[in-house]
């Protein structure tokens, strides 16, 4: 993962969080790391990775998104993270079997 970066959106309700993810993963060329997490008092995050430019302009349209229709709380990309960063990242999700 040090290659990668890693982007952080947060926001206070699903709904805001789903549209902001939406976007994000329209806009540019990351992928969703794990499922949402819901964190606490209606506070939900989803975290997307990929090259540095990809997720800057994936998470500026992502908090776009989602003010639209909620309030964001946090937006933040980490640049090419230490390896160890991915022990308290959510798991990777599993790649959905095709029937």
């Amino acid at each position: 993962m040090a290659s990668k970066a890693i982007g952080l959106l947060e926001t206070r309700g699903l709904t805001a969080l789903v549209t902001g993810v939406d976007a994000m993963l329209k806009s540019a060329n990351v992928s969703l790391y794990g499922p949402m997490k819901q964190v606490g008092n209606a506070l939900v995050s989803a975290v997307v990775i990929g090259d540095v430019a990809a997720v800057k302009a994936a998470t500026d349209a992502g908090a776009q998104a989602a003010r639209t229709v909620g309030e964001v709380v946090s937006v933040q990309v980490i640049p090419r993270p230490h390896d160890d960063v991915a022990v308290v990242l959510p798991k990777a999700a599993a790649p959905a079997a095709k029937k």
